[in-house]
């Protein structure tokens, strides 16, 4: 009796395994053919991506460039730019198998409740990267081509001859640390929906938030006035409407046992 006990325990979790390596093979299967694709179109998404600083150098005036000192850099770098792409692009597919992996275990309302943030996480990824593309690039590239030097008698002129790699790799950053601290209103709905935490709370800690939002500003992004206060003034922005949401969850809660209680028959 215990081995057929063991059995069957052990079945729906191999069935479970199962599923979750077909989902992860769909993904995977998903980021390696958008990569090939975003592989061909890596020049024009890295153009895509250059075009703020080549607005102000165009701004400035002068033949300006980029450069590459090592012979595979731009190899890797169009690498790396179709890697990241793939990955932007194929994540509504990723968290739609997500859903599909999850949803079988879920109540009706459960799944109800949670379509809302698989909607909104890839909408307020896009916003972070988007708010640092059209606002935040534009003057933090201004403020750090200030500090270049114009030549003459005796002065040696101090000009950027930025590298492709390393704009790369700065561009991805900013844009990653904008749309995970977007994600802010999502992960605390969720918490507040398990109860790890409440509006109360979080209004309470308020003071906190703010300077936790200027430390992570000052790690995830140059050392800049620009880049450190245009991250932190949204995130904080962000911090006050996941007080909202978290709010209006606890009141659909108190509601909902409020229904509750009001259909149990009295005690005789």
């Amino acid at each position: 009796m215990a081995d057929d006990t063991s059995d069957g325990s052990r079945a729906p979790l191999l069935e479970h395994l199962i599923e979750l390596r077909r989902r992860l093979l769909r993904c995977l299967i998903a980021v390696v053919v958008l990569f090939f694709i975003c592989y061909y179109f890596a020049p024009d998404i890295y153009q895509f991506l250059v075009r703020p600083l080549a607005d102000v150098l165009d701004d400035m005036g002068g033949n300006r460039r980029l450069i590459f000192t090592a012979l595979h850099e731009a190899f890797f770098t169009y690498i790396k730019v179709a890697f990241f792409a793939a990955l932007f692009i194929a994540f509504p597919f990723i968290a739609m198998q997500l859903w599909l992996f999850v949803a079988p275990g879920l109540y009706k309302h459960e799944k109800s409740a949670f379509v809302p943030f698989l909607v909104a996480t890839p909408i307020l990824f896009f916003m972070g990267g988007a708010l640092v593309y059209y606002l935040i690039f534009p003057l933090a590239w201004q403020f750090f081509l200030s500090f270049e030097l114009t030549g003459g008698e005796g002065v040696l002129p101090i000009q950027l001859e930025a590298k492709v790699d390393q704009y790369l790799s700065l561009v991805m950053r900013l844009i990653f640390a904008f749309g995970l601290c977007f994600e802010l209103p999502v992960l605390m709905t969720l918490l507040g929906r398990v109860g790890l935490v409440s509006a109360a709370g979080l209004a309470a800690k308020r003071k906190y938030a703010v300077v936790l939002a200027f430390i992570a500003a000052a790690i995830l992004t140059p050392p800049d006035v620009i880049s450190q206060i245009g991250l932190a003034v949204p995130t904080l922005i962000l911090y006050e409407v996941s007080i909202w949401c978290v709010r209006m969850v606890e009141k659909k809660r108190a509601a909902a046992e409020d229904g509750d209680d009001a259909g149990k028959p009295a005690a005789a």
